[in-house]
């Protein structure tokens, strides 16, 4: 078992470590490699721009955080086009699957970038370049294996013309075109492959060299070898929306069974099949099971007492029955009562969000949801969406309310902020003050939201413009309070300045939690936000382009939630991925 996670920089212990494993690997199996080279991976991810490619590292972990191999792709956005530097099994891994996912998972990626395809080198096959029987044999079943996917060496050049004459093994150029028909012309061959050696080799091949070699490409369109050991590719073409493009979509199937049929409860099973009804038809979604996480993820950011509470009043009531809190300790809150039911209000913000024998199993369902959107980033999509009830951002760190036991977003967050910091996004009509009040003392997680001001809205006590943070925390926390009545163009307002403030944190990661209750007509507020005013929404935070988590919160006017929700995700999509 391994899973293929992509790291963005070596900010992190855990990205520190997983580098100095890439490192370790490069020494065993390139051990003709300069220690220069090897070395200055955490730098390419660092500090793009210095090397001319936006360098993008994805390792094969165990379950133990062992790297069991990785890949490296250089994308240069000007030529548009991606050089696999590198690409490798630890020692005593190879063949269990793991090249074969790390390429396939680069393609994706260079899908996702808009490339025309994938550069890289290969020994040669030929045994007038290659004298040795046993390194010919190797060379030939790599060739083979990259023949799956359509990947071929590029024809009538002399791009693997020794350095020094008599040398051997000179490597081929191959080109991956990713299934499409078209390759690139004379001029652009000409121009990515003088990039490929200026950037990559400048410090080895003379100026004199490197001119030889890009004038040698005088076929137009590049011409690629026929294949040797295919006749079909395996991978014909890359689908027109590649796997990752897509959206990854995780939903919680037990949410259904959290059905409070009581009068004017409104947060309802018929939510989240309003929503999907109008997201299957899009194409633009890739259904994925949750996965199950351990328990202790929830004490990541809720106490300890609040868990095991929850936990043991739920088991114990009966079957469709319902508790309420109504009991609140304002004066003496360090002598809880006997009876679990009494207790409720020790650990509740409000008297109308219920405990009863399925909340604890549909709560820890939609956190399975979010964590296992979270591991799909480090994975390598770029857009996520938890569709899950109960929802999560008003639950704080030992207090659950507002229809919200377990903060969703924010253990997701928390899992996240071990790879890199963490922005978190709240547009729900409500304030989130869960998320507010679990990181107000950190620095590592941004938390913005835009709200109904709590002079009006629920939860009343949270979300005004001076909370701004604590100790490590202070500035770390945006508030947008705004008016009872307001229009699409007055929240758009509202939402670029929570953008920009974003944008000037520079997380790796972004956390949404997407509140339909904005909506006209949604009985819990009393805006206007219509399917475009959603649509604009999703573009702007699209245009982001970060990968982006999205976990359901409010919106409770079925006949138009899943309408906006659709508009949203199309726009979402378009500011991400769609160019």
């Amino acid at each position: 078992m391994f899973r293929i996670r992509r790291i963005y920089d070596d900010l992190r212990p855990v990205n520190r470590e997983a580098l100095d494993q890439v490192r370790r690997i490069l020494r065993e199996q390139f051990p003709a490699l300069h220690a220069a080279d090897i070395d200055k991976i955490p730098e390419l991810l660092r500090n793009p721009l210095r090397h001319g490619f936006r360098a993008i590292l994805y390792v094969a972990e165990n379950q133990r955080n062992q790297v069991r191999g990785f890949a490296l792709l250089s994308y240069d956005a000007e030529l548009k086009f991606a050089f696999l530097d590198y690409i490798s099994a630890a020692r005593a891994t190879t063949g269990g699957g793991i090249g074969g996912a790390l390429y396939e998972q680069v393609r994706e990626e260079a899908l996702t970038l808009g490339a025309v395809g994938i550069f890289f080198e290969c020994l040669p096959d030929d045994p007038a370049l290659c004298r040795d029987p046993l390194i010919l044999k190797q060379n030939q079943a790599r060739l083979k294996f990259y023949e799956k996917y359509g990947a071929l060496p590029i024809a009538g050049t002399a791009y693997e013309t020794p350095l020094k004459p008599g040398d051997d093994n000179p490597p081929y150029l191959v080109f991956d075109p990713l299934g499409r028909p078209a390759l690139p012309s004379r001029e652009q061959a000409r121009a990515m492959v003088r990039a490929i050696l200026e950037r990559r080799y400048g410090h080895l091949c003379p100026p004199g060299y490197i001119q030889m070699v890009v004038d040698s490409f005088g076929e137009d369109p590049l011409r690629l070898r026929p294949p040797r050991y295919v006749k079909r590719p395996r991978l014909p073409a890359v689908p027109s929306l590649g796997r990752t493009q897509k959206i990854a979509l995780v939903i919680n199937e037990r949410h259904i069974i959290h059905h409070v049929r009581e009068r004017g409860y409104v947060e309802s099973p018929v939510r989240i099949r309003s929503i999907l009804r109008e997201l299957e038809a899009s194409g633009l979604f890739e259904p994925m099971a949750p996965r199950e996480y351990p328990e202790r993820v929830l004490t990541s950011v809720h106490a300890r007492d609040y868990v095991e509470y929850f936990k043991r009043v739920c088991r114990n009531l009966p079957e469709g029955k319902s508790v309420y809190p109504y009991v609140f300790p304002i004066r003496n809150a360090a002598r809880p009562p006997v009876e679990l039911a009494v207790r409720a209000g020790y650990y509740c913000i409000d008297t109308f969000t219920p405990l009863n024998r399925n909340a604890w199993l549909a709560a820890k369902g939609a956190v399975d949801c979010a964590l296992t959107g979270a591991d799909l980033l480090l994975e390598g999509y770029r857009l996520c969406y938890a569709l899950v009830r109960p929802p999560g951002h008003h639950a704080e760190r030992r207090a659950f309310g507002g229809f919200c036991y377990f903060n969703n977003a924010a253990i997701a967050a928390q899992m996240l902020s071990a790879h890199g910091p963490v922005a978190m996004l709240d547009i729900d009509y409500h304030h989130g003050n869960g998320q507010q009040m679990i990181f107000y003392e950190r620095s590592d997680v941004l938390t913005v939201s835009i709200h109904g001001h709590p002079r009006f809205a629920y939860p009343y006590f949270s979300g005004f413009e001076d909370e701004t943070g604590e100790g490590q925390g202070k500035g770390f926390n945006l508030n947008l309070p705004l008016p009872e009545q307001l229009s699409g163009e007055q929240f758009l307002e509202a939402l670029h300045k929570a953008l920009k403030r974003i944008g000037r944190f520079k997380p790796a990661f972004l956390i949404l939690s997407l509140g339909l209750d904005t909506a006209k007509g949604d009985p819990t507020g009393t805006w206007s936000l219509s399917a475009r005013d959603f649509e604009r929404i999703g573009r702007a935070i699209g245009a982001l382009k970060l990968p982006t988590l999205v976990v359901q919160e409010g919106g409770y006017r079925n006949r138009v939630i899943g309408t906006n929700a659709r508009n949203f995700f199309v726009g979402l999509w378009q500011g991400a991925l769609g160019g």
